[in-house]
């Protein structure tokens, strides 16, 4: 039996609300990162997001990771977690 995926909703400020597959999570260096995707089932585009906000807040705040060398390290950790999911 397949796990089902958690689907979440971004509101970004001034635009349309998106919303997003969570495919796995971790904590790296007290940071949390979620690798999300468009799609629930088959090949979709995957963005891997860092938690920003204060632990107190009720709200998460979640900004795309593009900078290097965060990206690789954390694109690392999800590969070995996930290993049929290919992030480049």
């Amino acid at each position: 039996m397949e796990k089902k995926l958690e689907k979440i909703v971004f509101c970004p400020e001034g635009e349309a609300p998106a919303e997003f597959y969570v495919l796995e999570q971790t904590t790296i260096a007290g940071k949390t990162y979620i690798l999300v995707t468009d799609t629930e089932e088959g090949d979709g585009e995957a963005l891997i997001l860092r938690d920003t906000s204060a632990p107190e807040e009720k709200e998460s705040v979640y900004v795309i990771v593009t900078e290097e060398p965060e990206f690789s390290a954390v694109a690392e950790v999800f590969g070995k977690m996930l290993e049929d999911v290919e992030l480049v």
